[in-house]
């Protein structure tokens, strides 16, 4: 039986605006697919996107939605979580607005511990304002501000996200949904921050720049650049270069998630009490 995605959508937005081939589309049914699979309550989920081709995503999907200013989406999404501490809150974002001007609000996000779900569609460039250097831009990439090829070092955003003190972090791309609907389902379930590095691919403002002018070329070229964490894990620094792991890349169950440590800063004070750190830390 096909799954019925409608019931999930804001049908009379169809069909979305991204480009043909668009691995965000891809993203979205994947979302879909794991909130259909945890039996989650439409009411009871929200999604924060901000600027970008990114963006886009919350007008889509039929539930609680906030479409926020560019680099915004993680601030806004912590007000909302921290209001709401019960609700399902997913952010969306790109690889400029969620590491360039949104970097800061990421890292705070990701060291705070707070229970969000955070997808980063990474598709290596600012697509939706016509090719600008992302912090992912691969080097000797062409854009429109590096003609001659970006020089600029890139980021990689798990290790980031896990250096920040994200409690979950995993990378997936978009050429395999069923692995990807996986992943987002175990990454909905943990309780803390949720990171998820999503390789997608932008052919028509990155690849047919870059030689890659189809969508299957572009997604070639993804899949070039992957491999399991178990292959890579067993690979030597050198072959691992040039290399990014797939699947759970840090798990860590440990730490308090943020909303519950708030939640004792709120008893202490209703009390007259000092909160006890070793309950936080």
């Amino acid at each position: 039986m096909a799954f019925n995605y409608d019931k999930y959508l804001r049908t009379d937005k169809m069909p979305t605006l991204w480009c043909w081939g668009c691995g965000d589309g891809v993203v979205l049914k994947a979302v879909i697919r794991a909130i259909d699979t945890l039996g989650w309550d439409m009411n009871d989920v929200c999604i924060v996107s901000g600027i970008g081709c990114s963006g886009r995503f919350s007008s889509y999907v039929n539930c609680n939605t906030v479409h926020t200013t560019h680099g915004r989406a993680v601030a806004y999404a912590t007000g909302i979580k921290m209001a709401n501490p019960d609700k399902h809150v997913i952010v969306v974002t790109g690889d400029g607005d969620g590491l360039a001007i949104g970097g800061n609000h990421t890292i705070h996000g990701c060291r705070r511990n707070i229970n969000l779900n955070h997808i980063l569609i990474n598709n290596f460039i600012y697509g939706l304002t016509n090719s600008q250097t992302s912090p992912t831009t691969p080097q000797g990439f062409w854009t429109v501000t590096a003609q001659k090829g970006n020089i600029d070092p890139n980021f990689d955003a798990a290790r980031l996200a896990t250096a920040a003190g994200a409690t979950f972090v995993a990378r997936e791309n978009v050429i395999n949904a069923d692995r990807l609907t996986k992943l987002f389902v175990k990454g909905f379930e943990h309780d803390g921050y949720s990171f998820f590095d999503v390789f997608s691919n932008c052919h028509i403002n990155l690849g047919r720049k870059n030689k890659m002018a189809q969508a299957t070329d572009m997604l070639n070229w993804i899949e070039s650049r992957c491999t399991s964490k178990v292959k890579f894990d067993k690979m030597s620094e050198e072959e691992q270069k040039g290399l990014f792991p797939l699947g759970v890349l840090h798990e860590d169950n440990s730490h308090i998630e943020y909303t519950k440590a708030y939640k004792k800063v709120i008893q202490a004070a209703q009390n007259g009490t000092k909160i006890d750190f070793k309950e936080i830390v």
